[in-house]
């Protein structure tokens, strides 16, 4: 898979840092990730992580951590210290899978305040400026933002439920149909303080959807929902048919926007 250099762009210094979670398996995509872990999976040619980093570099995110479990080396040896592509990158590597939150906290030392952690399936346009001034305007509480988007079927993701001042009342991973309350779900990009990361056991495998986020609920922790804009792209990659869907869209919103950067037409 060919290299290619991330361009600059100028849309706002952000001044924070950031993490990619690259380490899962990637069971569902079957033989597409037999050989390769699933954020390299290409759509319009790239793959999947590089789109994410030249998002995060847009916003002048610099220096972003990936954590690796499947084929670690694949990853390693296309980017590198992410010198070649204008960032500096860190790299953590999980012999046994550590979850969504293990694999933060194993970072711990690496974050700024606040930070981003995005997942490292997930394609999206969103205004990452927007999500952070929204996430500072909660005011001096230790909190933690998600941006959440409007799904028809939100069985398959982490669902929320947000009070009228947009704040999480309610997480629930991956509930029975007879049990969803909202169709509004966590979309994998997420803001946090860096203090709360004290909040997050150490040395042990937890996610956030099924560990974490519903214990800081239960301790009065904040979360809030940041809820993306119609017109925002975003879309994971966790199945085959998923990662069709992008390929098709993607390029489409390349051609109406007119950067390279950008894509989607739908959020799915």
């Amino acid at each position: 898979m060919e290299r290619r250099c991330i361009d600059d762009d100028q849309t706002g210094d952000l001044r924070m840092n950031a993490m990619v979670l690259a380490a899962g398996k990637g069971t569902r995509l079957h033989t597409l990730t037999e050989s390769l872990p699933k954020p390299m999976l290409p759509v319009a040619g790239k793959p999947v992580i590089l789109h994410i980093l030249e998002w995060l570099r847009r916003y002048q995110v610099r220096q972003v951590a990936i954590n690796l479990h499947h084929r670690p080396e694949v990853i390693r040896e296309y980017f590198g210290n992410g010198a070649g592509f204008g960032l500096e990158l860190a790299y953590s590597e999980e012999p046994e899978l550590l979850g969504t939150a293990g694999g933060v906290k194993a970072m711990a030392d690496f974050f700024d305040d606040p930070f981003v952690v995005v997942y490292g399936d997930v394609l999206t346009d969103l205004d990452l400026g927007a999500l952070l001034t929204f996430h500072r305007t909660r005011g001096d509480l230790l909190h933690a933002t998600l941006a959440i988007d409007l799904r028809p079927d939100a069985a398959q993701c982490g669902v929320v439920v947000t009070d009228a001042d947009d704040r999480i009342r309610k997480f629930i991973e991956k509930p029975r149909r007879t049990d969803i309350r909202s169709l509004w779900v966590n979309s994998g990009v997420m803001v946090f303080d860096r203090a709360l990361l004290e909040w997050i056991p150490a040395n042990r495998g937890c996610d956030f959807g099924r560990d974490i986020f519903p214990d800081w609920l239960r301790r009065g922790l904040p979360l809030f929902g940041w809820r993306l804009p119609a017109a925002s792209y975003l879309i994971d990659m966790g199945t085959p048919e998923k990662l069709e869907q992008a390929n098709r869209e993607w390029p489409l919103r390349l051609q109406s926007t007119g950067n390279k950067q950008e894509g989607g037409t739908n959020r799915q």
